[in-house]
């Protein structure tokens, strides 16, 4: 076990933080590891993330702040590959890790996974080194295939999740239904599951003058409807399109679309176009093209000006663990109108600062933006209660939490087992 500061090694194999949101790979994930640990640095942890590298530009080490840094790994090619390419190339992911934790010196304390790519890692290492294994997953590939019939999680994931699962010391889980189904699906044990909710940056994401922020996107006087996330099925963007018929005319709404297509330049969907092809062709056959504005990935940084230009943020996903979306939503004092599923069922309340849709057909949904299109004081209202309820969300009371659970692992049998036994190298 290391000496002094907590020292952990934190691994996200398919998930760099340091890559643009928004596209294929490229979501809720990688920021949570990014906003988290830059938080746990800022505490006095020592944190190395290590991640496979996606681009041969990609520098070795890059520092997120105090006590934080993202190591990129060389494991097979470089550059975006898919997940059964990196699945092969684990073992020498694996290697690398141990390669560089031995030739700087480096013993850690606990090792936290996340994904059940890095699980599988995680696993190995946690054998080599003998320290306690926090596993996070993110998403869950059982229900993944349960809620949406387009969904293709391969079995090899799902036993690999439910091997992760049974190795751990501690699973991380950012929402009790997850615990839930891990309990009824995986037969993990409940006392071995925690539920710590994700954060979200109440600085950066915050409310700001809707007129300003609708003069700086061009959309004076506009009603604005905004979807952000990756453009791919799960995320069920065709029945906000679909919703957007029943609502009374409107010569003047604006649906913004901000994500990057997930399925641009995916093998397996080349035939049939991109995601982005099929909804741009159904918006045609609506009527409504000229309404729908798709504007690729955008900047994290950049969304606050969206969120707040937005008269509603509308989540219709099949499946969602946490929805990062609606909590920076939230916290711009904007309403979500999201479906009712997932992490959304927590995270939204309904009535309260959006509201949850329990099917997924565009008739409720186009019910509900209709009421907030029509009552902009109702809108505030809802807007103003998902902002105060933001104020338990920020990072630094989340990486509060984290500590604790990191210490419930330190803790256990295993540590105890291995405090004066020193980390094997290879």
């Amino acid at each position: 076990m290391g000496k002094g500061r907590l020292r952990i090694a934190v691994l996200s194999v398919h998930g760099c933080p340091m890559v643009q949101l928004g596209g294929k790979y490229r979501g809720g994930m990688n920021l949570y590891i990014r906003e988290l640990y830059r938080e746990l640095g800022l505490a006095g942890v020592e944190v190395d993330i290590y991640s496979r590298r996606h681009d041969p530009t990609d520098p070795e080490v890059v520092s997120l702040g105090d006590g934080a840094r993202v190591i990129h790994i060389t494991a097979g090619e470089e550059r975006e590959v898919p997940r059964e390419a990196i699945l092969a190339g684990l073992p020498n992911f694996v290697r690398g890790v141990l390669d560089y934790s031995c030739a700087q010196g480096l013993e850690y304390d606990l090792i936290h996974s996340h994904y059940w790519l890095s699980g599988l890692a995680g696993l190995e290492l946690q054998a080599r080194w003998g320290v306690p294994h926090v596993a996070s997953f993110h998403t869950l590939g059982l229900l993944k295939n349960d809620s949406f019939r387009g969904a293709r999680e391969s079995q090899d994931r799902i036993r690999a999740e439910a091997q992760v699962m049974a190795g751990a010391d501690q699973v991380l889980t950012l929402a009790a239904i997850d615990r839930e189904y891990m309990a009824r699906l995986y037969g993990v044990s409940p006392a071995k599951i925690a539920v710590i909710p994700a954060g979200v940056d109440t600085v950066l994401f915050q409310p700001l003058d809707k007129r300003k922020a609708r003069h700086a996107l061009g959309l004076d006087d506009q009603k604005v409807i905004l979807f952000v996330g990756r453009i791919e099925p799960l995320k069920g963007i065709d029945i906000l399109l679909r919703a957007l018929p029943i609502l009374e005319e409107r010569t003047r709404l604006h649906v913004l679309i901000a994500g990057a297509d997930s399925y641009a330049d995916d093998e397996l969907h080349a035939e049939g176009g991109s995601e982005q092809g099929r909804l741009e062709a159904l918006a045609l056959e609506l009527g409504i093209q000229k309404s729908i504005h798709f504007l690729g990935a955008v900047e994290h940084e950049r969304l606050p000006v969206y969120y707040n230009a937005a008269d509603v943020c509308v989540i219709p996903s099949f499946y969602e663990s946490f929805g990062m979306v609606a909590v920076e939503a939230m916290a711009c004092g904007t309403p979500v109108v999201a479906s009712r599923v997932g992490g959304l069922q927590v995270t939204v309340r309904d009535g309260v600062t959006g509201y949850l849709i329990p099917w997924q057909c565009p008739e409720p949904f186009a019910e509900r933006l209709e009421v907030l299109l029509d009552n902009e004081a109702l809108a505030q209202g809802l807007g103003a209660a998902g902002r105060a309820a933001m104020e338990r969300y920020t990072w630094p009371l989340v990486a509060q939490d984290v500590l604790a659970l990191y210490d419930r692992a330190l803790a256990g049998p295993r540590a105890r087992a291995m405090s004066s036994t020193p980390m094997s190298p290879a």
